[in-house]
């Protein structure tokens, strides 16, 4: 039986993971969850899973917590960064799904990899921020790095078998997005409600917004970059308004692999915690007859110009992949605080970037300095 150490377990992709776990209780085990505010969430799944260690934010979260569990029994409770560590170095769990949004999970990810956990990751910023230090880190102690984002697990099962100099491009693929068809101008009147109206998955909204700005695809090609060691010119989007297609590999030969299958995370999910086996999926077979058609189309790079961000930081490399990814978490936040508009997080993200020397070959100390830097600027950057 496989332990699995969950950070974010109250979030979407750590809810579904949960719901997996759950259909296969003789081969997986919950060890230890970490969890930010939402603990009337995660005082329930305390009760359900039995986790010998829990994490949460601060305190106060701690305090409520046990109010919940009342008399019952009770794992270990521990918060902040020494929480989020704890569980991800936790000795039962020989797996650890990074689910937390944010580079908040970059330093836990590490912590599992140098506690030689196999690493399940549906965090997109630690690949982003420090790509070339994690996998450095994963190859020095010989950790396995599963993705679990629908897009980079379609990848990664098209590229089972297949050496790395035999592949010619990666194709992600997006959805579009809630503003699929709209203009630049369009987009200045986009409002919160409508950019949290994805028309395909079910995710927080920090990841909802990313996907109406495809700044989710931008990530994704450089978490792509260094997953797969494919250089950035050779990672591309197309527009999947279906989302059954997750992504292809196009190799050497002009062949194309693809990966279908419904939209549901927990497929994925399941990929990542089972791999290499296959396990008796959620969701009845796909049925293609039924859905009649596929369609792709190219991303609009005017309305949408944030492929171009993850072209340039990777191309400048050192901090600046870094430097995007905390702008974008900020300005984010700005757009859902009400206080800039959609096309603010364009502005920030570009502004602050151009602001920005990279620091070459930079170690996590590097990092996280100018991840500071950058949340520092777009907070009082104009949008």
């Amino acid at each position: 039986m496989q332990g699995v150490a969950i950070l974010g377990s109250t979030g979407s992709i750590g809810t579904q993971a949960l719901e997996v776990i759950q259909r296969f209780p003789d081969r997986f085990r919950v060890v230890a969850l970490a969890a930010g505010r939402r603990v009337e969430v995660l005082a329930e799944q305390v009760r359900r899973f039995r986790p010998e260690l829990v994490a949460v934010a601060g305190p106060e979260e701690a305090r409520r917590l046990r109010e919940l569990l009342g008399s019952g029994p009770e794992p270990e409770i521990l918060t902040g960064e020494e929480g989020l560590a704890a569980v991800a170095t936790a000795p039962g769990a020989e797996a650890v799904l990074t689910a937390v949004v944010g580079t908040v999970g970059l330093q836990p990810t590490l912590a599992a990899i140098q506690a030689g956990k196999r690493i399940l990751l549906a965090n997109k910023e630690t690949l982003v921020a420090a790509g070339e230090l994690v996998m450095r880190e994963a190859a020095r102690h010989r950790v396995p790095i599963i993705p679990v984002d629908s897009e980079h697990s379609a990848l990664f099962q098209c590229l089972q078998g297949h050496p790395r100099e035999g592949v010619a491009r990666l194709i992600l693929t997006a959805s579009g997005g809630p503003f699929r068809g709209w203009k630049r101008a369009d987009l200045e009147r986009a409002t919160v409600e409508m950019a949290l109206r994805h028309p395909r998955w079910r995710m927080g909204p920090k990841v909802t917004v990313d996907s109406a700005t495809l700044m989710n695809k931008a990530l994704e090609m450089i978490e792509a970059r260094w997953l797969f060691d494919i250089p950035i010119d050779r990672i591309g989007v197309v527009v999947h308004p279906q989302s059954i297609v997750h992504s292809l590999v196009e190799f050497q030969d002009g062949s194309l692999l693809a990966q279908l299958g419904a939209t549901d995370m927990r497929l994925p999910i399941q990929y990542a915690l089972s791999y290499p086996e296959r396990l008796p999926g959620p969701l009845p077979s796909l049925d293609l007859v039924a859905l009649g058609s596929l369609t792709f189309e190219a991303v609009d790079e005017v309305t949408f110009p944030s492929l171009n961000y993850a072209r340039a930081a990777v191309t400048m490399g050192g901090t600046m992949p870094a430097v995007l990814n905390a702008a974008n978490e900020v300005a984010v936040r700005r757009f859902l605080s009400g206080a800039i508009p959609l096309t603010g997080i364009y502005r920030i993200v570009e502004g602050v970037m151009a602001a920005h020397t990279p620091v070459p070959e930079p170690d996590l100390e590097a990092i996280l300095a100018a991840d500071r830097w950058a949340r520092q600027v777009a907070e009082a950057f104009p949008a």
